[in-house]
């Protein structure tokens, strides 16, 4: 592995550190208040690795929804690793499949969102180069989601409800999502998400939710096409 690649990688992610751990914290919180045991949060933790699938699931869960709707909207909530993966394919499609596997656990928004930046600002990296930035940045925040997890599972209801460590759920998805709106499209998806999600908050199991995602993952989908359009019948004149 390209260790100097590995260590800048690891230092485009360790920032985020400063909102993983006390994420993490609070999942392991939630977890807890919510009866499952140490093991089932940290299993839960391991097994899926995505801190808003993980909130999702255990909130549907308390509020005692359906089993398929629990699955349905984790995996609504998750769709955007399948779009991470097909954006990141260009640049590491020709990993060999053990790596791409490890990756595609490993992936996380801020592994994402760090590595694809550096592949389109330095398009002369080699795949086994991105591999390692990829590794690098993802070193810094899947063993801390892990430990954060294990410490907020371990302490519950010891840690003050005046702490406010919840801070750090929307300030994640604020730093991670705002750098990405870089088109027409981006923007009006997260409009439409925005306001359907706050339209429709009353819906029970939070199927408002679920609504909101599809209809600007459609949005966005239809105002790439439409630009893509544009941009080949002004190639053709």
């Amino acid at each position: 592995m390209d260790t100097s690649t590995f260590w800048q990688g690891f230092r485009a992610g360790a920032p985020f550190v400063v909102v993983i751990v006390p994420f993490g914290m609070v999942f392991g919180v939630v977890g807890t208040e919510a009866g499952l045991s140490l093991a089932q949060v940290l299993g839960f933790t391991f097994m899926v690795i995505a801190g808003a699938a993980q909130f999702t699931a255990v909130q549907l869960m308390t509020e005692e929804a359906p089993t398929f709707i629990v699955l349905l909207t984790s995996l609504a909530v998750n769709l955007r690793m399948a779009m991470y993966s097909a954006s990141l394919a260009p640049y590491l499609g020709r990993a060999p499949f053990w790596k791409r596997a490890a990756m595609s656990y490993a992936m996380v928004d801020q592994s994402y969102a760090v590595s694809v930046l550096k592949y389109e600002t330095t398009p002369a990296m080699t795949t086994a180069q991105r591999s390692a930035y990829f590794f690098g940045s993802a070193a810094p925040l899947v063993i801390p989601w892990y430990l954060a997890t294990w410490a907020g599972a371990a302490l519950g209801t010891a840690i003050p409800p005046g702490i406010p460590i919840d801070f750090a759920v929307p300030i994640t998805f604020l730093a991670l999502i705002t750098p990405m709106l870089r088109t027409r499209a981006h923007w009006a998806a997260a409009a439409v998400s925005v306001a359907l999600a706050l339209v429709l908050r009353g819906l029970p199991y939070n199927l408002g939710l679920l609504v909101a995602a599809l209809c600007a993952m459609a949005t966005g989908a239809a105002l790439e096409k439409r630009a893509a359009n544009r941009a080949t019948t002004r190639g053709q004149s």
